[in-house]
């Protein structure tokens, strides 16, 4: 898939966002006024900023409120009306939190649980494509909601929990890479499927479909060589997971430390959801010649 920039800035610091509003809203950290203002300007700016970059994306950005109306079948749909809801809740938390002095309880677990939802409505846009095997995996919605758990845990300031998070999402993240590399030729699609010929024998393409490039190409079809996704990797690994979980630990880490740990794994986190959808294999490659399962 085209590792559009929007989209890649969406994933990561929406997650990160409802991640922090997550942590808010149980009550970690218990703060109030205006150091709960500067919590909540931080989670709010990464969480709309990440979704209004999502429109960037769209043919048509004005007629991004059309997504509201198919809710019932759209995990898309879903996503918008949780996400609304989620930010609509958690606004009437921070606004006690911050000018009242007081943090509803109620209302932050109810907040907390749908900026949770809207971080797996927002994996299950790709999980539940058929179409990109990679995706296609009860590990893709494991694996975003981990990270933006964890990332919810750093940016919360919670040492502790946030280094565990992050081994776990770590471990998750490997798993998704090992099971999506398998995904293509498990999922048994190749180029006699995705013709429609079946298989009267041996199924090769005798010419391109055209001669020129089109939508289908520049969007669902994006190749990456082994040697530079395994660079990648390591740098996502390294960067997002490994050295934050070590200035965490470090006995006495302060303010410093934590910043230098969000600043690494922003830098990690961003590495690994370009290589999400630069490594996801689209089945419309196989028409093209572009993929071999």
């Amino acid at each position: 898939m085209h590792p559009a920039p929007s989209v890649i800035i969406f994933t990561s610091f929406s997650g990160l966002g409802f991640g922090l509003l997550l942590f808010l809203g149980l009550g970690f950290p218990p703060v109030t006024g205006w150091v709960a203002f500067v919590f909540y300007a931080i989670a709010y700016a990464l969480a709309v900023g990440g979704l209004l970059a999502s429109a960037f994306h769209l043919g048509n950005p004005q007629r991004a409120l059309k997504a509201f109306t198919q809710w019932k079948t759209s995990w898309l749909s879903r996503e918008a009306w949780l996400s609304v809801m989620a930010l609509l809740v958690m606004a009437v938390y921070a606004f006690c939190a911050v000018f009242l002095d007081t943090r509803l309880t109620v209302i932050g677990w109810i907040g907390a649980a749908l900026s949770l939802l809207t971080v797996y409505s927002t994996s299950m846009i790709y999980g539940q494509l058929k179409t990109v095997p990679r995706w296609n995996q009860p590990l893709t919605p494991v694996h975003l909601l981990t990270l933006s758990i964890a990332g919810g845990a750093l940016l919360a300031g919670q040492m502790t929990v946030a280094a565990a998070l992050l081994a776990l999402a770590a471990a998750v993240q490997v798993a998704h890479w090992q099971v999506g590399d398998g995904a293509l030729k498990a999922s048994g699609t190749n180029l006699a499927t995705a013709t429609g010929l079946g298989t009267p024998g041996s199924i090769r393409a005798f010419e391109p479909p055209h001669t020129g490039t089109n939508y289908l190409l520049k969007e669902f079809v994006h190749v990456v060589g082994r040697k530079h996704s395994r660079k990648l990797r390591m740098i996502a690994l390294t960067l997002g997971y490994g050295l934050p979980v070590v200035l965490l630990i470090i006995p006495g880490a302060g303010h410093v430390l934590g910043l230098l740990a969000v600043i690494s794994h922003v830098a990690g986190l961003v590495t690994s959801r370009w290589l999400f959808f630069a490594e996801a294999e689209h089945v419309v490659g196989l028409y093209y010649g572009k993929r071999s399962a």
